[in-house]
This record gives C-alpha cells, sequence and structure tokens, in this order.
C-alpha cells in the first residue's frame, strides 16, 4: 500500500486552509490501496505537488452502495457538507475534507488521512474524554447522523479526538444512529450556545447557507435550519435511544 503513514507528517502540522489547498490544488492523486472495512469503496491516496505531500482518505461517488433512503451518489458530499458546518461552529474535528473532481476515479471526497492510536474507539475514551465528546453527540444531533459507530472517533498520536465517516448525514427525516448516548437528558452546554447562534443566523442567509446549498438538497438544508433552532429552544435537551435501532450495527 505504499509509504508507512506514521512516516507522513501529522495533520495538525498544517493549518486546515493550507491542508484543503493542497487537496484541491496538488496536481497528482495516486491511489495506494483499498482501505479495509468500509461499507463504500473507500481508497489510501497521496496527494501530491511542489509544495509536498500528504496522504488522503478518497470516497469516489462511483464507490458508494445504493441505499434505499439515500439518494446515490450523495454520500461524498455529505462527508464535505458535514466538514463546512463544523468548521464554522468550531467543533468537532473533522479531518480537512473537500470534493475533487480530477481524481483517478472520478469527482469524489479527499480527506487527511489521521493516523490513529490502535485500540483506541468511543468505547475506550467514553469517560476521560466526556468534555470533548458531548460536542460530537451535539453535532450529530444537528446534521442527523445515521451512523456514528464506536470507530468514528479516534485519537491521533498527540492525543487530539478527530471524527470521521459522516456520509449518511443531512436527511430529512429522522436517521439520528449513534453509539453516543450518554448525554441524552442533559440540557444545552451555554459554553456552545453563542457557536450555535451563529450558525443558525448564518444557516438563514449567510455563507454557511450558500455552502451547504450546494452539497445538500433544498429541503434538507431547510431540515437542517429546523434542527439547530430546535436545539437553541429553551428546556432542548439532548435525545435518548427509542429502540433498538437507535443504534448502529455493527457499534464499531
Amino acid at each position: 500500500m505504499g509509504r508507512d503513514p506514521s512516516s507522513e507528517p501529522p495533520v495538525e502540522e498544517l493549518s486546515f486552509e493550507e491542508a484543503e489547498r493542497r487537496l484541491l490544488a496538488c496536481p497528482e492523486v495516486a491511489v495506494l490501496g483499498l482501505l479495509p472495512n468500509s461499507s463504500n469503496y473507500t481508497f489510501l491516496a497521496r496527494v501530491s505537488g511542489p509544495g509536498g505531500e500528504i496522504l488522503a482518505v478518497y470516497k469516489p461517488a462511483r464507490g458508494e452502495s445504493p441505499l434505499w433512503d439515500f439518494p446515490s451518489g450523495t454520500l461524498h458530499r455529505r462527508e464535505v457538507a458535514s466538514y463546512r458546518l463544523a468548521r464554522f461552529l468550531s467543533w468537532p474535528a473533522i479531518p480537512p475534507t473537500v470534493t475533487r473532481k480530477d481524481a483517478p476515479m472520478g469527482v469524489g471526497a479527499l480527506q487527511v488521512f489521521v493516523e490513529s492510536r490502535p485500540g483506541e474507539d468511543y468505547f475506550k475514551i467514553r469517560q476521560e474524554r466526556e468534555k470533548e465528546l458531548l460536542p460530537v453527540a451535539l453535532f450529530d444531533v444537528i446534521a442527523n447522523n445515521a451512523d456514528r459507530k464506536a470507530g468514528h472517533c479516534l485519537l491521533d498520536p498527540q492525543g487530539r479526538l478527530w471524527v470521521i465517516d459522516h456520509g449518511l448525514t443531512f436527511h430529512a427525516d429522522p436517521k439520528l444512529r449513534t453509539v453516543i448516548w450518554n448525554f441524552s437528558g442533559q440540557r444545552l452546554p451555554a459554553r456552545l450556545r453563542g457557536d450555535l447562534e451563529r450558525g443558525a443566523e448564518s444557516l438563514e442567509a449567510g455563507p454557511l447557507a450558500a455552502e451547504l446549498g450546494e452539497l445538500v438538497s433544498r429541503r434538507e438544508l431547510a431540515v437542517l435550519r429546523r434542527r439547530l433552532t430546535a436545539v437553541l429552544e429553551p428546556g432542548w435537551r439532548f435525545p435518548s435511544p427509542t429502540s433498538g435501532w437507535s443504534v448502529p450495527w455493527p457499534p464499531v
């Protein structure tokens, strides 16, 4: 599969903006191999050019498995939309993600590859990382994440928490499926309210609405506004699981 990913510069050595620029502008995208345990075709790629190189996860639209409830060929756009929403809110930390059209297997999402500590998933870190995981759970409520598994929470070698795999997001119907239910019944933390108020304002007629409007449908964007507004209502609390369907399978 090529060189050891651990030999690459860690993602935090690049700013988000610089990582995005490289993912978009570096002329060569070389597929190194297929990443295992993915329901869709997901590849490790090397993106390189005069400014250097960076390892990325490449998810081409043509490699997406058909789903009965999500429109075909849209999952890569939802990955990018999740990243744009998280960047606007300043949480959670999703690796830099862009839409790349001139890639080996056609248009798809390119996301900076994050080397993770083996065996460190949500179930292993949920107690000591509770404060960092709460924004992840809140983001999943807002983005309507239908597939938050334990293995989507990564710790890099420096101990920073990253979250990945956001292809099943922004559906207009309620789809929340997650392993992170330990905040059920809690109120919205005051420290996150300002970020959400900024997001709600920008979703009305600001830059966030314009960005996401190119990635999800008009109806999905409208329902996203309603979900975010609902979270800001007095008395709102984190939801609770309603059935076994509320947890994805497999959970890791």
